[in-house]
């Protein structure tokens, strides 16, 4: 997570488009940034910003879009960090961190390795306030990697040991989550057993790769029946 401080995802298109809009000329959005931000900021900048060159920082960003008439999340593209996500939604991390229950220091250092290590209820409230799928939230607080072998090891073994680890993994109802992970279980198992059904050399390969299919593609398997949505 180098360089979480140095410039967020800019959509050079869409401020342009916004900017174009409003019939303001690049140095009318300068002027703006001076006059009600106190950056100075020269028309090439807000030019080589639009055209994707250089990107502002997170206090240029926030005054740009002041000066756009527009949210934060609007000059961003797609959201992928911790930071990110925040940042579209415009909130800053002390007000983050105390509408999820944190100190603000603790939520920013989770922010700046970007290693989420809130308890449940705290990463229910991040994915309530930043509104993130659970997909969005796995890849956010980076623990896609960690899901990926939970899940693995409960459908290849009793999922039912699992279900506490990945409640504290993922803000997802308990019942729900039990519901999920049996279907994940019973997926694999039927298709192990129709593959060793084949007989022979040639099944035992089948259920080799079959097997390594499953495993593959688990998460994204965990995600339709989950719903995605935290």
């Amino acid at each position: 997570m180098c360089g979480v401080h140095s410039s967020p995802p800019f959509n050079a298109p869409a401020a342009r488009r916004l900017r174009a809009a409003l019939g303001m000329a690049p140095g009318h959005v300068a002027y703006g940034l001076r006059a009600q931000y106190g950056l100075v900021v020269a028309p090439e900048t807000v030019m080589a910003w639009e055209r994707g060159e250089i990107s502002p920082s997170s206090a240029e960003l926030t005054a740009l879009a002041g000066v756009l008439w527009c949210s934060p999340g609007e000059l961003l593209a797609e959201p992928v960090t911790l930071r990110e996500h925040r940042m579209a939604r415009g909130l800053a991390a002390d007000e983050l961190a105390r509408r999820i229950g944190l100190e603000t220091s603790s939520y920013q250092k989770m922010e700046d390795t970007g290693r989420w290590r809130g308890n449940e209820r705290q990463s229910a409230a991040l994915a309530t306030v930043l509104g993130l799928t659970l997909a969005q939230f796995v890849t956010a607080t980076g623990k896609h990697e960690e899901l990926a072998e939970l899940l693995r090891s409960a459908v290849t073994t009793r999922w039912q040991a699992y279900v506490k680890p990945l409640g504290k993994l993922l803000p997802i109802p308990k019942q729900h989550l039990e519901r999920v992970l049996d279907q994940l279980h019973g997926e694999y198992q039927s298709r192990m057993v129709a593959t060793l059904s084949w007989g022979g050399g040639q099944g035992e390969a089948g259920n080799g790769d079959a097997g390594r299919d499953f495993l593959t593609g688990i998460v994204d398997r965990f995600w339709r029946l989950a719903g995605g949505a935290a």
